[in-house]
C-alpha cells in the first residue's frame, strides 16, 4: 500500500478556480456592445439636438449597424454558456446586485428599440443607396419592395415615427448603461485583482463611444460630419487615456495582489500587447494621424477608424485574458 500525506487541498480538481473560462466569445460580446452603445448614445443626442439632416450617418444610417452588432454578440455570448438551452431564465427574475441581470434586461430593451429606430429610416437608407449606390439599392430593390408593400406596415412606421423624441432619450439613457455594464461585469469579479476596480466601467464606456464616434466618422461621406467626429473622437481618446493611467495609478498605490496585477502590464507577458496594441495603435497613432487631418493633411478616414476599432477590440481581448491570469494568493 502506498502512502500519501496530504498537506494542501489546493492540489485535488476544482478547488482552484478555473483560471481560463472565458475566452473569444466574451471579449468579442464586450466590444460589440459597447460599439451598439456609442452609436446609438451619438444617434439619439445628434437627433434631439435637432440635426438628423446636418449628421445623416450619425443619427440615419449608422444605426443600421447596431442590431447586428447586438446579435453577433449576443450570439458569441451564447456560444460561451456551458448550458445554453436555459438563457430563458435569465429573463423570469430581476437581481438588481446581479450585472447579469443588468445586462440581460437592458439588451432586452436596446436590442428591439435599436430596430425600431432603425425601422423610421428604412425609406430614407433605400434613397441613399439609390443616390449614392445603385449597385447596392439594385440588390436590395426586392426587399424595398416587399418592406412597404402593405399599407399596414407603412402605418405602422409612420406611427413609430411620431415617437422619435421619447425613443432617442430612452436610447441616450441605455446606451449610456450599456457601455458602462461591459466594464461592470468584470469589475464584479472581486476574486480577480486586475477587475476589481471602478475604472472599468467608464473605460469601457469610453472606449465604447470612441469606437461609436469611428464607425460614423468611416461611414459618413459628408466632411463636416467627418471633422466633427474626429474632435470627439480626439476628446475620448485624451479621456481613454487617462482613464488607462488612473487605473494603473491605483493598482501601483493598492494591495500586493494588484500590484502584481499591474505588473503584468508593465515588464511582465502583457507588456508589448496592451501598450503597442491598444495604447499606441489603438489609441496614441489614430489620434495623431486625426489632429493632422484637422490641420489639413488629407488622410484616408479608414485609417484612424480601422486603428481605433482594432485598439478597442485588443483592449477587451487582453483585459480579458489578462484578468483571469491575475489572482489572490492565500
Amino acid at each position: 500500500m502506498k502512502e500519501e500525506i496530504i498537506v494542501s487541498g489546493r492540489m485535488n480538481p476544482n478547488i482552484d478556480p478555473v483560471l481560463q473560462v472565458w475566452h473569444w466569445e466574451i471579449p468579442v460580446y464586450l466590444f460589440l456592445g459597447g460599439l451598439a452603445a456609442g452609436i446609438l448614445f451619438f444617434a439619439g443626442y445628434f437627433y434631439l439636438q435637432g440635426k438628423s439632416n446636418k449628421y445623416r450617418s450619425a443619427v440615419k444610417f449608422a444605426p443600421f449597424l447596431v442590431p447586428i452588432a447586438l446579435s453577433l454578440g449576443l450570439f458569441a455570448l451564447f456560444l460561451d454558456l456551458t448550458h445554453k438551452w436555459y438563457f430563458w431564465q435569465l429573463y423570469t427574475t430581476i437581481k438588481l446586485e446581479s450585472p447579469m441581470s443588468w445586462g440581460a434586461w437592458v439588451l432586452m430593451i436596446v436590442t428591439p428599440l435599436s430596430i425600431l429606430w432603425c425601422l423610421t429610416y428604412t425609406q430614407e437608407l433605400f434613397d441613399h443607396w439609390k443616390m449614392n449606390y445603385p449597385r447596392i439599392y439594385k440588390r436590395t430593390r426586392w426587399a424595398e419592395k416587399l418592406l412597404f408593400r402593405f399599407s399596414w406596415v407603412r402605418s405602422f412606421i409612420s406611427k413609430v415615427s411620431e415617437q422619435r423624441k421619447p425613443m432617442a432619450w430612452i436610447m441616450i439613457f441605455m446606451a449610456i448603461i450599456l457601455g458602462i455594464y461591459t466594464g461592470i461585469l468584470l469589475s464584479a469579479f472581486n476574486a480577480r485583482p486586475l477587475w476589481n476596480t471602478s475604472i472599468l466601467g467608464p473605460l469601457f464606456l469610453v472606449s465604447g463611444l470612441s469606437a461609436g464616434a469611428a464607425s460614423i466618422m468611416w461611414l459618413s461621406k459628408d466632411s463636416a460630419e467627418r471633422k466633427l467626429f474626429s474632435r470627439i473622437d480626439l476628446m475620448l481618446i485624451g479621456i481613454e487615456l487617462f482613464l488607462i493611467v488612473h487605473m494603473f495609478m491605483g493598482f501601483m498605490a493598492s494591495t500586493q495582489v494588484q500590484i502584481d496585477a499591474a505588473q503584468m502590464f508593465m515588464g511582465g507577458e502583457f507588456t508589448l500587447t496592451f501598450w503597442v496594441f491598444v495604447v499606441f495603435m489603438g489609441l496614441v497613432l489614430p489620434g495623431i494621424i486625426e489632429f493632422l487631418e484637422l490641420k489639413g493633411f488629407h488622410i484616408p478616414v479608414f485609417i484612424p477608424a480601422f486603428l481605433i476599432l482594432f485598439g478597442g477590440a485588443m483592449l477587451r481581448i487582453i483585459i480579458v485574458e489578462a484578468g483571469q491570469a491575475s489572482r489572490y494568493l492565500y
